[in-house]
């Protein structure tokens, strides 16, 4: 009998398919193990072996939405906190006449100084004060950022010297101003005018240069001028640097108008503050201070008003509460 001699390509062919035959079989049986869902937890197999090995999906942090009936409540806690500390430390002597006078005596000092007219004269002397120098510092401001933002020329010219005055401390320049200006309502005005300046400016070049400027010269390409772009492109664009440094001039004007009123002023809230310390009257005393902090405290409501009115989606936090 002859022996049959087995083909070596046809064997080798045989071996390379029960391997890829075995192979496949080991994928299949892996992939039905780790998508079979277990009967006992009805998970997939991979989601088992991470439960089992201590791994847990992560979970967002959402905010939750609050009330504002909360927030305002929340805000009130400080302010009614610091006045009942007041309140009692009058009461238990702690805090005699001499050195602050009462929440009550502070109260007749308001109905005294409403009731003889000089309380209303005064605030409508300071606010006018401070409203002429808040104009006259946001528009220099605004002016010379976007021109240092918006061009290199005047950023080389003006943005270094600049600067070095925005270092000067304001209140050095009262007795300067008094030489310049003497003692009038104009050395006032420019002192808040010259406080006002350097904070809408940083921030009006800031928002400026951070303007795409992809998006600049694609309305170039469309045929808009220097003004126009200025206008409907990177003011737009820079509005929330805008609202930021008007929010730190206003704060600002009510400091300055503070130190401007110093200067021998006839009238106005400084004026009130100078007689009463003459009069050693810490009720009067008192109702200035609280005057200028309300004084302040509306600037801000007002600028934070505008941010929500002009940029209402940064009003919403990440879980979509308000801020």
């Amino acid at each position: 009998m002859t022996a049959t001699t087995p083909d070596p390509a046809t064997a080798t062919t045989s071996t390379r398919s029960d391997s890829v035959t075995a192979t496949t079989a080991t994928t299949a049986t892996t992939a039905t193990t780790a998508t079979t869902p277990d009967p006992t937890t009805g998970t997939t197999g991979t989601a088992a072996e991470d439960a089992a090995a201590g791994l847990v999906a992560p979970r967002p942090q959402l905010r939750r939405p609050r009330s504002r009936t909360y927030s305002l409540t929340v805000r009130a806690l400080g302010p009614v906190a610091l006045l009942a500390l007041w309140w009692s430390s009058s009461a238990t002597g702690l805090l005699t006449p001499d050195v602050l006078a009462s929440p009550v005596q502070v109260i007749d000092a308001v109905g005294e100084l409403w009731g003889n007219g000089q309380l209303p004269d005064a605030l409508a002397t300071s606010l006018t004060r401070s409203g002429i120098g808040l104009v006259i510092g946001l528009a220099v401001g605004l002016t010379l950022g976007i021109t240092t933002g918006f061009t290199r020329l005047g950023d080389e010219l003006l943005d270094s010297s600049l600067q070095t005055l925005r270092t000067i401390p304001f209140l050095s320049l009262v007795p300067l101003f008094m030489v310049w200006f003497g003692i009038n309502e104009t050395a006032k005005i420019l002192l808040i005018a010259v406080a006002t300046t350097f904070p809408m400016y940083v921030s009006t070049a800031g928002g400026v240069r951070n303007t795409d400027p992809k998006l600049v010269e694609a309305m170039r390409s469309f045929g808009l001028g220097r003004l126009a772009i200025v206008r409907q492109v990177v003011l737009p664009g820079a509005l929330p640097s805008l609202l930021a440094g008007l929010r730190l001039s206003m704060t600002l004007s009510v400091i300055a108008l503070i130190a401007a009123e110093e200067i021998n002023a006839t009238e106005g809230i400084g004026y009130l503050m100078s007689q009463a310390q003459s009069y050693a009257r810490t009720d009067i005393l008192a109702v200035c201070i609280l005057v200028y902090g309300l004084l302040g405290l509306t600037a801000d409501v007002l600028v934070r008003g505008l941010e929500r009115v002009l940029m209402p989606w940064r009003t919403a936090g990440p879980g979509g509460g308000t801020r």
